[in-house]
C-alpha cells in the first residue's frame, strides 16, 4: 500500500474531470450531489434530492480563504451526506478554457488535497445569463434580490444540466 508522504495515510487518487457516467459509478446510489457556481467573490451551492433528478439552490458561500471556504462546502456536503460534486466550468464561447475554466480547475485540484471528492465539470456557458433572465422575466424580482440568489440559482442550473444529460 503505498503512503501519502506528508500524512503516512494511505494515498487516495485525486478523481476529478470524470464524465457524469464516470461520477455516477464512482458516488454511492440514493446520496446527492452538489453543484457548484464558481464565481469572483462567491460560490453558489446547489444540491440535488437523493435520485438525483432534481437540483434545488442551497446556499450562497462569499469568498474569505481557500481553507474557510472549503470548509464550509464540506461541512455541507456532510451535513447532507453529498458524495460528488458538479463544477460549472465557464468556458469560451468557441469552448475553449480561458483563465476562469484554469480557476476552476484549479479550486477542483486544491480541495482534492484536503478531501479526496469525484468531481465532473459541466459547461456553464450562458448559465448566468439564461438564469438572470428567469428571475427578471418570470419571477420578476429587482435587481438587489437577483443578487442575493443568482449565484446559488446558477449552480442548481448547472446541477440540473448535468442532472438531465446524464438520464438522456
Amino acid at each position: 500500500m503505498r503512503l501519502d508522504s506528508q500524512t503516512r495515510q494511505p494515498h487516495r487518487r485525486a478523481v476529478i474531470d470524470l464524465t457524469l457516467e464516470q461520477l455516477a459509478t464512482a458516488t454511492p446510489p440514493n446520496t446527492p450531489w452538489f453543484g457548484l457556481d464558481l464565481g469572483e467573490a462567491t460560490i453558489g451551492v446547489a444540491t440535488s434530492d437523493l435520485s438525483r433528478m432534481i437540483a434545488s439552490p442551497l446556499e450562497l458561500i462569499r469568498k474569505v480563504k481557500f481553507t474557510e471556504d472549503t470548509g464550509r462546502l464540506l461541512k455541507l456536503m456532510d451535513a447532507r451526506g453529498a458524495s460528488g460534486l458538479v463544477i460549472g466550468l465557464p468556458l469560451n464561447m468557441d469552448g475553449s478554457e480561458g483563465p476562469r475554466a484554469q480557476s476552476c480547475r484549479a479550486f477542483a485540484r486544491n480541495l482534492q488535497r484536503l478531501r479526496p471528492v469525484p468531481v465532473a465539470f459541466q459547461d456553464e456557458r450562458l448559465s448566468t445569463a439564461a438564469v438572470e433572465r428567469f428571475l427578471i422575466e418570470d419571477l420578476d424580482l429587482n435587481r438587489k434580490r437577483r443578487a442575493q440568489v443568482i449565484d446559488r440559482t446558477a449552480a442548481a442550473w448547472i446541477l440540473q444540466g448535468a442532472l438531465d444529460r446524464l438520464r438522456a
